[in-house]
């Protein structure tokens, strides 16, 4: 299994605890909410964004979704937009086409994590596949991931 690959042989060689999880295939942070019996705040999804000329990942809970003005601000870019997956799928070799794991230092991407994730002690995100994940303290995801932290996240409007 992916998970198995590059970032579970990351968490290992930096010594951190975590627990790998297997549940039924899940498309959407949300699913992985679902399928793990978790909140939805916990759950970080990741979102690949084109600013500029350049990618660039968010990182945010499954129940909200990415203020692009708000990133765009933070990025001080001239466009943002969400990125394609035929853009991004290249940058991400072994993990399936959005279950890539919120590490872009790996991949040589620069992460943003919203400001809202550090509020809760674990999180838990897809680990390449759409059936892999990874819990882990949040601390120990920031220390290894280096995201810039700040607010760019808003809950999903959802119509009545």
């Amino acid at each position: 299994m992916y998970a198995r690959n590059l970032v579970k042989k990351f968490l290992d060689l930096s010594g951190v605890p975590y627990e790998h999880r297997i549940h039924s295939t899940s498309f959407t942070a949300q699913q992985v909410a679902a399928a793990e019996r978790v909140p939805g705040t916990i759950v970080a999804k990741t979102v690949v964004l084109k600013a500029d000329a350049r990618f660039v990942m968010a990182v945010l809970p499954a129940s909200l979704r990415v203020d692009l003005p708000a990133l765009q601000r933070a990025l001080r870019a001239k466009d943002l937009r969400l990125a394609q997956e035929a853009e991004f799928q290249r940058l991400f070799p072994d993990s399936e086409v959005g279950a890539m794991p919120p590490f872009g230092n790996l991949y040589g991407v620069p992460v943003w994590a919203d400001k809202s994730l550090t509020e809760d002690r674990e999180i838990l995100f897809q680990a390449g596949t759409h059936q892999d994940a990874i819990l882990m303290r949040y601390d120990d995801f920031s220390r290894l991931a280096e995201p810039i932290i700040c607010s760019f996240a808003r809950r999903s409007v959802r119509p009545a």
